[in-house]
């Protein structure tokens, strides 16, 4: 694999090396693929199900800078493609001619310190649309502006709101322990996390939302106080994020992430010692998703968000099923051999590895910087 470098509008973007090989050995010094996780009794309400996951090690996690807390603090700038010119480079790029904004792209700047984690599924608003985060990746201290690959979420405008991305509004969770509601981006549900995860595909993308946005309406119109202007409301906006802030929908899924995201947040801190890391997912008894981070640390930070997409797959999801059992949730987790494994790679700072399994996709980011060689955060989604 190597690494190119282009110059593009004035920005200077690097190109991943890509490749798609057999499966790999671990190389020396780093962890397996979902080594040693342990599944725990799950906590249930309602459709939806989480089963708590522990680890034999936790990692120093401390360095790394999230989206929100980097929007938050204006060391990180995410803004359209066209509007790079004036943006501070640390080095010198010739002159060439600018761009104009493309749906697909932006540009992201960490003015930092700090390496920048991104976690694919976080959803940034402003410019000409909203925007969600296609895949993870690690942008490095102090960094160059940086192509930030993305897929609309809002594809009913094309009209700039504002020069720059930012937080989507309140992130409405947590009761203790440093979690409560701040502004923050949203975290799209695992429905629409899965198209630009792992189909990668703009119109699918489009396809997801429109989905899930009927499907929303549909049941705000059987559950809400209010359901026909609601329901009105919902269908007549584009904006994922905007139904996910309308206010019969907070209810509906405030109804059931908080009572898991509380009771989660307890066990993290009685598990503190025994290294929580992470969950894996079930909504009306079939597994579909698992996230796992690399510290306890850096879970805390998601967990609100997070917690609030699950509960949002919950609320739409008609079908019905058993109850998902702690066996298969191990089962779930364990099972990680694929056909087919896809590096990304930017040398020295981070390796982004995609399994193709039979029926999951598996996706796992490891940093490459200096006194790491960790998985920082592993996703998997069932097919």
């Amino acid at each position: 694999m190597k690494s190119n470098v282009l110059l593009l509008g004035m920005v200077s973007l690097v190109v991943l090396g890509v490749v798609s090989v057999n499966l790999l050995p671990v190389q020396a010094g780093e962890t397996p693929f979902a080594s040693g996780y342990k599944v725990l009794e799950p906590i249930r309400h309602g459709s939806l199900t989480v089963f708590p996951v522990i680890a034999p090690k936790s990692y120093a996690t401390g360095e790394f800078l999230t989206l929100d807390e980097g929007l938050r603090s204006g060391d990180v700038v995410v803004t359209e493609y066209g509007n790079i010119r004036g943006l501070l480079r640390r080095r010198p790029v010739p002159a060439v001619p600018r761009q104009g904004a493309e749906v697909n792209k932006l540009v992201l700047i960490n003015s930092s310190k700090r390496p920048l984690l991104l976690l694919a599924g976080e959803i940034v608003t402003g410019g000409q649309q909203d925007r969600v985060i296609g895949k993870d990746r690690i942008v490095p201290p102090e960094s160059d502006p940086v192509d930030l690959s993305v897929f609309c979420v809002e594809p009913g405008r094309w009209v700039a709101t504002s020069d720059h991305f930012g937080a989507s509004g309140p992130m409405y969770g947590g009761s203790g322990g440093g979690m409560s509601a701040s502004s923050g981006t949203l975290m799209a549900q695992p429905s629409v996390r899965a198209k630009a995860m792992a189909d990668k595909d703009q119109n699918q993308v489009w396809a997801e939302v429109r989905k899930q946005q009927m499907s929303v309406a549909e049941t705000v119109e059987v559950t809400a106080a209010a359901p026909t202007q609601s329901a009105q409301e919902i269908r007549s906006t584009s904006s994922y994020a905007r139904v996910m802030e309308n206010k019969n929908v907070k209810e509906q899924v405030d109804q059931i992430a908080k009572p898991i995201e509380q009771n989660y947040q307890s066990l993290i801190r009685q598990l503190h010692d025994r290294n929580a890391v992470g969950v894996v997912v079930a909504v009306n008894g079939r597994i579909i998703w698992a996230d796992v981070f690399a510290s306890t640390e850096l879970l805390e930070k998601y967990w609100p968000k997070l917690v609030r997409s699950y509960a949002s797959e919950a609320v739409v999801s008609r079908a019905k099923g058993g109850e998902a059992t702690t066996k298969q949730a191990e089962a779930f987790l364990a099972d990680m051999e694929g056909r087919k494994e896809t590096i990304e790679s930017e040398p020295g700072i981070y390796r982004h590895t995609e399994v193709n399994g039979d029926g999951f996709r598996a996706f796992a980011l490891t940093s490459l910087l200096p006194k790491t060689g960790f998985d920082v955060h592993v996703a998997k989604m069932a097919e």
